[in-house]
């Protein structure tokens, strides 16, 4: 009997210790689209459209003249890049919001921004 409940416990633990993408509650895929769609109360797809495609934002008037701001297309930026620009913080005519994303955040959302889209 003791033998039995050692193979048991020792099966049991050794598959609760498998961690796949399977196993999760929900695949980094829609980890990443969920974080792209509204991280924190306003989405990335509000400004970069819903494949990161880039788009219109505004149009105001500064001085007479006519100012346009665009976003830019995010779908071939790399990953370096793409941090790099979530985490800056210092330049002064950014318009981009600060998330304060974990790393790990900002992996899932790049990962969905540069993956092949199914229909969502």
């Amino acid at each position: 009997m003791k033998i039995y409940i050692i193979l048991v416990l020792s099966f049991t633990f050794f598959y609760a210790q498998e961690s796949t993408e399977n196993n999760l509650f929900i695949t980094n895929y829609e980890y990443g689209q969920m974080l792209y769609k509204n991280p924190r109360g306003i989405g990335c797809i509000k400004c970069h459209g819903k494949d990161g495609e880039g788009q219109f934002i505004a149009r105001y008037t500064h001085k007479k003249k006519v100012i346009e701001i665009h976003s830019p297309s995010i779908q071939n930026i790399s990953l370096k890049k793409f941090m790099k620009t979530l985490k800056s913080s210092s330049n002064s005519k950014k318009i981009m919001p600060t998330y304060f994303l974990t790393n790990d955040e900002m992996k899932q959302i790049h990962n969905y921004i540069t993956s092949e889209k199914t229909d969502d």
